[in-house]
């Protein structure tokens, strides 16, 4: 976004970290990127970043909500601990419909508003219906039907604003090596940050209401 001359305000709840993040993309050359301190898990912190946006920025062009935890494993579908359920849907599902909620106005001034929600093909039935391996159907309970969850957002937020120039989808970045993966995924954050821009940054007669991968559309 930032190479596209976007201004960028990197949300971050750790303000140390999101310091350093800013700190990062400024020796990259980068000057238009500012911390956002935002805890998508709590309404008073999500409200008054909501607030600091409007001081500073009138409006909101893109929403990208990719806050998300993977939880405690194993998480098997017939025994869930409801703990880590409930903390997982708090931050993953949650959260991204509270930050779009406090955020809507302000997207609301923009001429093109685009929201990305950041989903996973572990968000995806079809994929879970394909694909019956012990590992999918039983240690990331939590984390897939929070992500499934976040789709169903997607597709019902698209629908009811169908007649307005928003354009809101979901996004796969895949496998990516973050510390939600333990620094395990077979592409790095710059290679996967590219299909969340090219969704955020879509034109007019861009799609609404879809689930993308870098391959293209995906199954809900």
């Amino acid at each position: 976004m930032l190479s596209l001359g976007y201004f960028v305000y990197v949300g971050a709840r750790d303000e140390k970290k999101g310091l350093a993040a800013v700190q990062q993309l400024n020796a990259l050359g980068y000057n238009k990127a500012s911390l956002l301190v935002i805890d998508v898990e709590d309404l008073t912190s999500v409200k008054a970043a909501a607030e600091q946006l409007s001081t500073n920025a009138g409006k909101l062009n893109v929403l990208i909500n990719n806050a998300a935890i993977g939880g405690r494993q194993p998480q098997s579908a017939s025994s869930p601990d409801i703990a880590v359920l409930r903390d997982v849907y708090e931050t993953n599902f949650f959260g991204t419909v509270q930050v779009t909620q406090a955020m809507m106005p302000l997207l609301q001034k923009s001429p093109a508003p685009r929201i990305v929600n950041v989903s996973s093909e572990l968000g995806s039935l079809g994929y879970h219906y394909r694909d019956k391996s012990e590992y999918f159907a039983s240690n990331l309970m939590a984390y897939s039907t929070s992500k499934a969850a976040v789709n169903a957002f997607t597709l019902m937020l698209a629908n009811e604003l169908q007649h307005t120039s928003f354009k809101i989808n979901s996004v796969t970045p895949g496998y990516t090596a973050t510390d939600l993966t333990n620094q395990t995924g077979s592409q790095t954050p710059e290679e996967a940050a590219l299909v969340i821009v090219k969704y955020g940054t879509l034109g007019p007669d861009g799609p609404s209401g879809q689930f993308f991968g870098s391959a293209g559309q995906m199954l809900w």
